[in-house]
């Protein structure tokens, strides 16, 4: 299988809430909208999609309807710090401050309204106990 794209399409009861804290908060805009879905893109990187569905729309089979849960999303971005500070000043909930981990990770966790985690990710040079784990040529 050839993969052409790849996206989290997070379903939620509030399509529009949803893609404004996006687009206000993580520098997404919207490619299409509906009153049941939107695509967004980033501003900054047009390989990073996000898709939001209105989770008990008719084109979920119903076994699978509901609302997104048990998800954490990766943001991996060059200045964790300036994202953190904007992020603090607009008033979204800290789950993890930022900091540095010995796996090698400069990041923090705050959540998007539907309880989706969002973590916002620098990579940084791992432990020495970490850096054995990484396969040969994976890290740094």
């Amino acid at each position: 299988m050839k993969t052409t794209s790849y996206y989290p399409v997070l379903m939620t009861g509030d399509v529009a809430g949803t893609k404004a804290f996006y687009v206000t908060h993580f520098g997404f805009k919207p490619l299409f909208q509906s009153d049941w879905y939107v695509h967004l893109q980033s501003t900054e990187d047009r390989r990073v999609n996000l898709g939001i569905v209105q989770g008990d729309h008719e084109t979920i089979p119903e076994e699978g309807r509901g609302r997104a849960s048990g998800l954490l999303i990766n943001f991996e971005v060059k200045n964790p710090d300036a994202i953190y500070e904007r992020v603090v000043a607009a008033g979204l909930p800290i789950l993890r401050t930022l900091r540095d981990e010995a796996f090698g990770q400069r990041h923090f966790i705050t959540k998007d309204p539907n309880g989706v985690l969002i973590d916002v990710i620098k990579p940084i040079p791992p432990s020495a106990e970490f850096l054995e784990q990484f396969v040969e040529g994976a890290a740094g």
